[in-house]
């Protein structure tokens, strides 16, 4: 009779279910049961991380994770300009919005039909400037070669950007070539900004960028096939509006603006 009744009565959690999923599915699949607890939080329903992880299970809802991967880009040419010091050392916390920057570049592939029928391997590449005081990008160009002009465009905008900061600001790269040309650094000394550059061949001392592209390649671009430059380009670009007003950060507890946006006022 016990597990008759039980059998029998109506699942006391549907509506919790289907909230669990809705925000799952809003998410692309790219929440763990962590963020969904935190986003239930935010509509006020308190639930334990034990009874996530029991709804996901029973709707199946797990994120997918792409393995493919392709070879690093590199802008890496030596000794091209100047190198100064690694000011950061891995200093990567700050309490204090658009006091410490860094940026690197990153190469995305997508295929456009050739002449003879065949794929014809094309390229894409994304230079952000983000924030280290809470992971928010504030300005990145796109391109479709790697060049200076691109670089020093998002650099400018987060200079400007970033131009509110109370206290001396640090911009922080790794060795690439256009890091080390004048044109990059007469901006930062013109306002007065530190340069720091990574150790080479040390990609922690940039880990945060580092992390940003893995997540960004993750969950728009491993396991999906482009077929054109403004395909890749608007699903960037979609993504990184995404990630700075919506998905939340585990470690922030929301997502990048609205830590700023709540820390600031």
């Amino acid at each position: 009779m016990y597990w008759q009744k039980r059998l029998n009565r109506e699942n006391p959690d549907a509506k919790l279910e289907e909230i669990v999923k809705e925000i799952f599915e809003e998410n692309n699949g790219n929440y763990g049961y962590r963020r969904i607890q935190i986003a239930l939080n935010q509509l006020g329903l308190k639930v334990n991380q034990k009874k996530i992880r029991r709804i996901m299970r029973k709707l199946g809802l797990k994120g997918l994770k792409f393995t493919r991967k392709s070879r690093k880009y590199s802008s890496y040419k030596g000794t091209v300009g100047q190198v100064v010091k690694n000011r950061i050392h891995r200093r990567f916390f700050t309490s204090v919005p658009h006091q410490k920057i860094t940026t690197d570049t990153s190469e995305f592939k997508y295929y456009e039909q050739g002449e003879n029928g065949k794929p014809v391997i094309k390229k894409l590449y994304l230079d952000p400037f983000l924030d280290l005081f809470n992971g928010e990008i504030l300005s990145y160009q796109i391109s479709e070669k790697p060049n200076a002009k691109a670089i020093l465009d998002a650099q400018n905008n987060a200079i400007e950007r970033t131009a509110d900061c109370p206290y001396r600001r640090t911009f922080h790269s790794d060795q690439g070539w256009a890091y080390q040309m004048s044109g990059y650094r007469k901006p930062l000394v013109a306002k007065k900004i530190f340069q720091s550059i990574s150790r080479k061949g040390n990609c922690l001392d940039n880990s945060p960028m580092e992390n940003f592209f893995g997540l960004l390649k993750q969950e728009v671009y491993y396991g999906v096939i482009y077929t054109s430059f403004e395909g890749l380009k608007q699903a960037i670009n979609e993504w990184i509006y995404y990630y700075n007003h919506q998905r939340i950060k585990t470690k922030l507890g929301c997502s990048p603006v609205q830590y700023r946006e709540r820390t600031t006022t």
